[in-house]
């Protein structure tokens, strides 16, 4: 099926599980307005971020995703204002800003850019099963099977809890350079990966309910890691 061809095998308690594995926590960063700084504060950022950088003892990846916005419900909503609205000046100014959002949406794509720190964990199954990728790369590009993870307690425990020290080591070392982070949960990183995975369809059709889900976007991995609850 299409989700063999998926580098991912599950996602629980705020962590990507991937198929040889290894595990991932993911950080989304807020951006700052670097250009209107003062060169004295421009300076203390980068020697910042510099700090923050030869800190690293483990490796990191930086993510920066662009994303197309739908304004149509915005304009739809606006429109709905604007239709009653008893002022007949702020009806007339409103619709104005309605026909403009409109030649807007119409000659040019809206984007949103978001800033994300990925952090991997990498265990001794995942090691393992590095070495046996490379052994059989023919296979795994034109015979894929499915992949099954089996991760014990310990791995997890160990897993979850060298995540959360590195993503605090991160979250002081970009707080340094004024930037705020924040670690997303489970539903935020469903979310995440079915946009990156579906970009024309999220667009669309973005993820609300998540008890509503029907499709097996995720599943539950084998292994005999206690569950909460």
């Amino acid at each position: 099926s299409t989700q063999n061809t998926l580098l991912i095998s599950e996602i629980r308690d705020g962590i990507v599980i991937m198929n040889d594995g290894s595990f991932r926590a993911v950080i989304m960063a807020k951006s700052i307005n670097f250009d209107l700084m003062s060169p004295g504060e421009q300076e203390s950022v980068e020697y910042a971020y510099q700090g923050f950088l030869n800190s690293l003892t483990f490796p990191v990846q930086i993510l920066v995703r662009s994303q197309k916005i739908d304004i149509a419900p915005y304009i739809e909503k606006l429109d709905k204002i604007r239709t009653e609205h008893d002022n007949m000046l702020l009806a007339m100014l409103m619709e104005d800003y309605v026909n403009f959002m409109v030649t807007i949406s119409e000659q040019s794509n809206i984007m949103d850019k978001k800033f994300y720190v990925v952090v991997p964990y990498y265990s001794s199954l995942s090691t393992q099963r590095a070495v046996e990728a490379s052994k059989s790369l023919l296979t795994s590009i034109f015979g894929k099977k499915e992949q099954i993870v089996t991760i014990n307690e310990n791995d997890l425990n160990t897993a979850k809890t060298e995540l959360r020290n590195r993503v605090q080591s991160i979250l002081a070392g970009l707080m340094q350079c004024g930037v705020q982070g924040l670690p997303l949960d489970s539903e935020e990183l469903i979310e995440l990966y079915y946009d990156a995975y579906n970009p024309d369809t999220a667009i669309r059709q973005p993820l609300k309910n998540f008890d509503d889900l029907t499709a097996p976007i995720v599943t539950k991995g084998e292994g005999f890691a206690p569950q909460e609850h």
